[in-house]
């Protein structure tokens, strides 16, 4: 292409040139294939160029398109809604859009006006965590705790984040777990009783923190404490399972790995796979009941909500994942992976920390003798070496201020074989041996 007209990330960067994708693999116009161990950006969880999805988007095509939600209802929206009720019957209502980001700001404001409902217009406040990524949209951009991201329009932006994240690796607070007694947890209580419950809708977080910190995993017990927290303060507590959820971590949400409810659930990129642009918000049906006796509108909308042939690609694909036990492997698959990954970490002395769950891991890189954190300059430059390799990974914030440290996600197509997984280490393995030879000439 002598010149292109399409803005992309770096303005600088002469990017490849797609041609077609098939399984883990993703081939440009020179022929090249890059095996994709971040699921483009964690979403193509069932990998590329599946016919069965496609030809069912098809189908739809020929019959309609799109259909505006004020005026119709179309049977690919339905059924999928009611398909992911059975799923997380704790949320059974749901809100289509179009972007993650988008999920999480219907989040806030259906948060926000169930209080209004109910006669408490003061809840309006919605709380969050530093090292934490909800959305590019200015609402969601607010709540999320990415350095990186927020400081360009820092000056537009609420102070949502208020809480230190349940970051072991390095703990904010000097302390280890169990001795800790779950400080970053109850840290919520202290935020809450300064700014007043009076004053606060709802606390949002992520199950396992993605681009922000690099698949940071809570303890076991946190989740049950903050939302005991939540309880005991009268607060909504919104998962944002957008990259998490449909099947990531092997549970359909990730929140269900610690036994806890949420009351509000965003879901996005896995929910189809990347075949069409589709997210969600589920709600529950305390919420939903509020509103049904109140204004009865839910004051949220976008022009392609509920999109027929999003829709049916979305449907398409959790049928598959059901009917070809997708999930049942996870665990499986994630041991395998760790395993390899685990191996990397033995071999190279600059990665300081693996970590994650079900095919959700993180990769800390960092500075040698003193593990302090590998400066995040190094970030795109690794990320670089590895596409030269043929191989796609994700980049993460690390560090405690989350833009300090280098640290990626690897998170391959959860269809994933044995084969692929030993070929992603091994293409893993010689990007960050030229990583470190970068490092050391450095």
């Amino acid at each position: 292409m002598s010149r292109s007209y399409l803005i992309k990330p770096f303005l600088d960067k002469n990017y490849p040139l797609v041609d077609y994708g098939k399984g883990v693999y993703v081939f440009d116009k020179n022929g090249k294939d890059y095996l994709d161990a971040c699921s483009g950006a964690v979403t193509a969880n069932i990998g590329h160029g599946m016919e069965e999805i496609i030809s069912k988007m098809s189908l739809q095509g020929n019959k309609i398109a799109f259909v505006y939600r004020s005026q119709f209802t179309n049977e690919p929206a339905e059924a999928l809604a009611e398909l992911l009720a059975k799923k997380a019957p704790q949320t059974p209502y749901c809100f289509f859009v179009n972007s993650g980001s988008e999920a999480v700001e219907t989040a806030m404001k259906i948060a926000i006006q169930y209080w209004q409902e109910k006669g408490r217009k003061g809840k309006k406040i919605i709380l969050s965590r530093w090292l934490s990524y909800h959305g590019i949209t200015m609402g969601a951009l607010s709540m999320s705790g990415h350095s990186v991201r927020r400081e360009r329009f820092e000056s537009h932006l609420e102070e949502r984040p208020v809480l230190e994240p349940p970051y072991c690796y390095r703990c904010p607070f000097d302390l280890e777990y169990p001795n800790c007694q779950l400080k970053c947890a109850n840290q919520l209580d202290l935020m809450i009783e300064r700014i007043g419950s009076d004053n606060i809708a709802a606390f949002i977080a992520e199950p396992i923190i993605g681009a922000a910190g690099g698949a940071i995993v809570p303890t076991k017990d946190y989740y049950q404490r903050i939302k005991e927290i939540c309880d005991k303060h009268n607060l909504l507590f919104i998962v944002d399972e957008v990259m998490t959820g449909c099947g990531r971590t092997g549970s359909f949400l990730a929140i269900e790995d610690w036994g806890v409810e949420a009351d509000i659930v965003a879901i996005g990129k896995g929910l189809s796979a990347g075949y069409s642009p589709i997210a969600a918000t589920l709600v529950s049906n305390n919420i939903i009941k509020e509103i049904q006796t109140g204004s009865r509108v839910l004051m949220s909308g976008h022009t392609y909500s509920a999109n027929p042939l999003s829709a049916t690609a979305a449907l398409a694909v959790l049928q598959l994942i059901d009917n070809e036990k997708i999930l049942e492997n996870v665990p499986t698959k994630s041991k395998e992976l760790l395993h390899y990954l685990n191996l990397l970490k033995e071999r190279f002395s600059l990665i300081g920390d693996v970590r994650g769950k079900g095919m959700l891991f993180g990769l800390e890189f960092i500075n040698g003798q003193d593990h302090q954190p590998l400066p995040s300059e190094w970030t795109p430059r690794l990320v670089a070496i590895a596409e030269k390799e043929g191989l796609l990974i994700y980049p993460a914030g690390a560090g405690l201020d989350g833009k300090s440290g280098t640290a990626i996600l690897v998170a391959p197509p959860l269809t994933i074989k044995s084969s692929e997984i030993k070929e992603l280490y091994h293409r893993l393995y010689s990007v960050i041996e030229a990583f470190e030879k970068e490092i050391i000439q450095a």
